[in-house]
């Protein structure tokens, strides 16, 4: 069993390269939760997922705690809805520093933070990658699989699904914003299975789409 560390917020020191924020602020959202996951969700930036104030990755935020609560369901969550005891899940965003409130992050942006997104990632290690919402499924299918050419960024078809990864299944999540009435419990279903079976073989292992 790996032992990555046991710190839960911003386990690995992660010092991102700009800070927009004010002098009370978070000046990022760092990764949050267990470093030694099995389960990694992805989330795109804390103004639209949660954590300008608190700093804790999918808080706040309507889509935020839509998310949470799915965890929740499965085990993965408990504790205050503000900074919740996450337990074989970590979670982190693909721009993880706060903005000013009205602003929302660049290309350029992105790109400055896609390195320590990418080295956090790694360390973590988990089987399962979750992306929540077309921004941050993209980056995954982009740099986490050979999908992203065979499939068009649906996020209604995508919901839920599995899709094999360079050593990770990817199970990507369409934001909440957009959640008909049966979108949390296809996300639920989803991961039980997951869980009820021999995940840890997922890496490498051809899965499907649908």
């Amino acid at each position: 069993m790996k032992n990555v560390t046991e710190r839960t917020s911003n386990p690995f020191g992660l010092r991102p390269p700009f800070d927009r924020t004010g002098p009370d602020e978070p000046t990022a959202a760092f990764g949050y939760g267990d470093a030694n996951a099995d389960f990694h969700v992805i989330g795109d930036y804390p103004g639209v997922h949660g954590g300008n104030a608190t700093g804790v990755p999918f808080t706040e935020t309507e889509a935020g705690l839509a998310v949470q609560d799915a965890l929740r369901e499965v085990g993965f969550a408990s504790g205050p809805r503000d900074r919740p005891v996450l337990e074989n899940c970590f979670a982190s965003y693909i721009h993880m520093c706060c903005l000013p409130a009205g602003e929302t992050p660049t290309d350029a942006s992105y790109a400055d933070l896609e390195r320590y997104f990418d080295a956090e990632l790694r360390a973590i290690n988990a089987h399962i990658l979750l992306p929540v919402g077309e921004q941050a499924t993209d980056h995954v299918l982009r740099e986490y699989t050979t999908q992203r050419n065979r499939l068009e960024l649906d996020m209604t078809a995508l919901h839920a699904s599995e899709i094999r990864g360079r050593g990770f299944m990817v199970v990507p999540i369409a934001d909440p914003a957009d959640w008909v009435d049966s979108d949390e419990e296809r996300l639920v279903s989803r991961l039980e299975a997951i869980l009820a079976s021999d995940y840890r073989q997922t890496k490498g292992v051809a899965t499907t789409v649908g």
